[in-house]
C-alpha cells in the first residue's frame, strides 16, 4: 500500500513478461542461439544445421518427408537447409523415382565429429549457467512439453 491506503500493483507487462510461456519461450531460445553461435564459431555451418547433417549421418539415403518429420521442420526449411549444405559439398541428393534420397558426402561425415565437438560445448556452457541438474530437467521438460505440442498439432 502506498500513503494514502491504496494497492500498488506493478504494470500488467511486468506480470506477463515473467509469466508468459510463450515469451519467456522465445526469449529463453535467444539466450540458447547466442550460446550455439558461440560454440559454433569455429565450425562454416550455423547450429541448426548441424542437426541435419547429424541425422543424415545416422540415417543415409533418408527421404526428405522422413527427414523433416525426424527433425520437425517444415518441407520448406528442409530444401533451404540441404540448398546451403548441397552447395557446401557437405550433402548429395539421390534420386530415386519420386523421392529424393539424401546422403552426406565424405567431407559432410568428416565434420561430424567437429559438429558433436560443438554440441558438446553447448551441453557444456548451458549446464555450467544453468546447473547441471537444472539444465537436464529443463531439457526434459521441454522435449515432453514440445512431444505433447506436436500430437495436439498433428
Amino acid at each position: 500500500m502506498n500513503e494514502g491506503g491504496a494497492d500498488i500493483k506493478p504494470p500488467a507487462s511486468d506480470y506477463l513478461l515473467s509469466h508468459c510461456l510463450y515469451f519467456t519461450v522465445a526469449r529463453f531460445a535467444r539466450h540458447m542461439d547466442k550460446l550455439a553461435e558461440q560454440a559454433f564459431a569455429a565450425l562454416d555451418i550455423p547450429p541448426s544445421y548441424a542437426y541435419l547433417v547429424i541425422t543424415l549421418r545416422d540415417h543415409p539415403g533418408i527421404s526428405q518427408k522422413e527427414l523433416c518429420k525426424k527433425l520437425s521442420i517444415a518441407p520448406s526449411t528442409s530444401t533451404r537447409f540441404i540448398d546451403k549444405l548441397e552447395k557446401q559439398g557437405l550433402v548429395k541428393r539421390k534420386s530415386e523415382g519420386k523421392h529424393i534420397l539424401l546422403d552426406l558426402t565424405e567431407e559432410g561425415i568428416s565434420l561430424c565429429d567437429a559438429i558433436y565437438e560443438s554440441l558438446n560445448r553447448i551441453y557444456l556452457l548451458h549446464s555450467d549457467i544453468l546447473d547441471k541438474s537444472h539444465s537436464q530437467q529443463l531439457i526434459h521438460l521441454l522435449h515432453e512439453a514440445s512431444e505433447r505440442m506436436e500430437k495436439h498439432y498433428s
